[in-house]
């Protein structure tokens, strides 16, 4: 067995884990109710994961302390709102989990502090110190010492109610991207003079106080794991740094981390789950396909190579090699994965088996998970619709086999298809190309796009598997479809890119051609529109050595993509600037002729020298098929971009709902 490391048992404090592998917290946003329990929904999707192998779950953060803080996000669930409650909802969700050889430790906050974005009218976040909020122009009234005793006490008591519920233990969040615990803890937000502010054990007593009470309460053989940031990025307020950047560290620095990890392992906590960043620079802590992946492993091996409890290290790690390397070195002793899981819970099972190519993977999108919950209140995952829908969503095979033919190979078509065929009917799908995979595959071109390239691949597997007849270089039109004897017709034809004339025709490319080097647009780039494709255009561009210049017509980039979650949007946007992409706004681009680019601005007109131009100004909905074939018999749909177009996780959410009823 390739993996086999992976599998060995290893433990923390005196909880045996039977593999290497755990769930990292994840926000728990709609698996909890207004009484604090855990929702069905929330049951079902701890379970799923589980079910697939994960030798420990860790729960989203919930909240110890029954503060404005609770009440402010009702659908998480805390354990001291209502104990009995609690107790009930969460210990079927424990024996569950026990069922199948797993551990779970309920993640335990002790407040967010400054990073809170929803306070209560007349409420003000709390701090260690009056600092300002992450995301608002007020300052943080600072914790008075009754009401840091107050949070410690109920710390422990919601630990206890844990226990009760079944818990095997607890992780608490966090002295990491600077939650409340990590304010008090780093010198840069802690301003106080009494006992929990100057040293560094001064500044770890919050901490230090909040495990010793968990052990008071629950006995010293109770898991106590922490959340640990050794490392902040933080160059300024609300300012992060970007990978490589020389910057002075104004939040904690490797060397007090190794410090503080120490310390915090000598208080008494039995593991430390290591990453690194803040909220002032949020894309390290929640990283998006523009990180490296395994962006964690330097400094968790780091951390390991200090402390004598086991270390956890997520962090992009969804890599089967990469994960085994992090172990058989002595970078960590337990792999972390979080949003790999949402994408397929079964990921633990199927590398046991040494099935790779069956993981669905993860995008590093940030859609369905982070996106979703910070505009919904509810997480899930752009590239697995069940996730936590899972009794809701699970398909169920049809009741009676029908003939479905479906056209168009991208992401919308792969699923309805892979769905369909799932469920037991038969389908045969349509492609125009000799492949598929639709814009992901010119999407897929940069290397911090790898994963679209992987999800691709997939699809084509889960295809084959499932032996969905699958027929290449094959339009189609509404003639040659009327000829098709089936039940459902279901039109996934994509999008087609828009493009305006600018004058020198030779040298004006769309960004598909561009991408799969069907056209070379030389060595002074501009790139008109600043949406998701066009940025992420300028920065591949930029990063082969061109000089680039983005032309938007908004006020800013990025302005329609969702918008997307603030850690891609700011590092997406960091790197632009990094690699000296000029970036031009209310601006439109009214000719092209000679090497000039002539753009229209508020304060006149300009010129932008380019020996290229490519066109990123959008797309249209391709449903002229659909149009054409809607009346009648059989039953025709369309779906993903043909009907809207939006993004990868409409075009599958699409797809599988449409699948899944038919």
């Amino acid at each position: 067995m390739r993996y086999r490391t992976l599998f060995e048992p290893v433990s923390i404090a005196e909880v045996e884990l039977p593999n290497r592998f755990a769930m990292c917290a994840m926000g728990p946003m709609g698996l909890g109710d207004a009484e604090g329990g855990f929702t069905q929904r929330g049951v079902d999707y701890y379970v799923e994961r589980a079910k697939g192998g994960t030798g420990l779950i860790i729960t989203g953060v919930t909240h110890a302390a029954n503060n404005v803080e609770v009440h402010e996000y009702p659908s998480t669930p805390s354990a001291t709102i209502n104990p009995p409650h609690f107790i009930r909802t969460a210990r079927e969700m424990t024996e569950r989990i026990h069922a199948y050889g797993s551990s779970i430790f309920l993640q335990l906050s002790a407040g967010f502090g400054r990073v809170f974005a929803e306070m209560a009218p007349g409420e003000l976040p709390v701090s260690a110190s009056p600092i300002q909020n992450r995301w608002f122009d007020v300052a943080c009234r600072p914790l008075a010492v009754d009401e840091i005793r107050d949070i410690v006490r109920q710390c422990g008591q919601a630990a206890r109610i844990a226990k009760d519920a079944g818990f095997d233990g607890v992780q608490i969040h966090a002295v990491h991207e600077g939650y409340l615990l990590d304010q008090f803890a780093i010198s840069f937000f802690n301003q106080r003079t009494d006992e929990y502010g100057g040293t560094l054990e001064n500044r770890l007593r919050f901490a230090r106080e909040v495990c010793e009470e968990i052990k008071r309460e629950c006995g010293s053989g109770f898991p106590v794991t922490l959340r640990y940031s050794p490392k902040s990025f933080i160059k300024d307020w609300r300012e992060g740094a970007l990978p490589g950047e020389a910057f002075e560290e104004k939040g904690r620095d490797v060397a007090e981390g190794v410090e503080a990890a120490r310390l915090l392992a000598s208080y008494g906590y039995d593991a430390l789950d290591v990453d690194v960043g803040c909220y002032d620079a949020w894309w390290w802590n929640h990283p998006p396909m523009y990180q490296e992946k395994g962006l964690y492993r330097t400094y968790a091996k780091i951390v390991k190579e200090a402390v004598d409890v086991p270390v956890i290290c997520a962090g992009r790690m969804d890599d089967p090699d990469r994960a085994l390397a992090a172990v058989e070195d002595g970078t960590c002793d337990i792999v972390g994965l979080a949003r790999p899981l949402l994408a397929d819970p079964q990921y633990v099972n199927k590398l046991r088996a040494d099935d790779v190519a069956g993981i669905r993977p993860c995008l590093s999108c940030h859609e369905g998970c982070l996106g979703r919950m910070i505009r919904y209140k509810n997480i899930s995952c752009a590239v697995n619709p069940a996730c936590a829908r899972e009794r809701y969503a699970q398909l169920v095979p049809a009741f009676e086999k029908k003939r479905i033919v479906v056209v168009g190979g991208g992401p919308a078509g792969m699923e309805v298809a892979r769905v369909c065929t799932a469920r037991g009917h038969d389908v045969v799908l349509y492609e125009a190309r000799d492949h598929l995979g639709g814009n992901l595959v010119c999407g897929g071109v940069p290397d911090f796009k790898e994963d679209d390239r992987a999800l691709v691949a997939w699809y084509v597997e889960q295809l084959k598997r499932l032996g969905t007849d699958v027929r290449l270089s094959t339009p189609m039109t509404a003639e040659t479809l009327a000829k098709e004897t089936c039940d459902h017709i279901v039109v996934a034809t994509g999008a087609l890119p828009k493009a305006f004339p600018l004058g020198d025709g030779v040298a004006v490319f769309g960004a598909e051609e561009v991408l799969l080097e069907k056209a070379d647009p030389g060595s002074d780039v501009a790139v008109i529109g600043g949406g998701l494709v066009g940025c992420e255009l300028a920065l591949w561009l930029a990063k082969q050595g061109r000089r680039v210049t983005i032309v938007e017509a908004l006020e800013d980039i990025l302005a329609l993509n969702g918008p997307l979650c603030p850690s891609n949007f700011e590092m997406l946007r960091l790197l632009l600037v990094q690699q000296g992409v000029d970036i031009v706004v209310q601006a439109r681009a009214t000719a092209f002729e000679a090497g000039e680019l002539t753009v229209e601005t508020p304060e006149g007109s300009r010129t932008v020298t380019a020996t290229g131009v490519v066109e990123c100004v959008g797309y249209t909905e391709n449903d002229a098929l659909y149009e054409a074939c809607r009346y009648g018999k059989p039953a025709v749909h369309k779906i993903g971009d043909a009907r809207t177009v939006a993004n990868i996780m409409n075009a599958l959410w699409d797809a599988y709902e449409l699948g899944s009823s038919l």
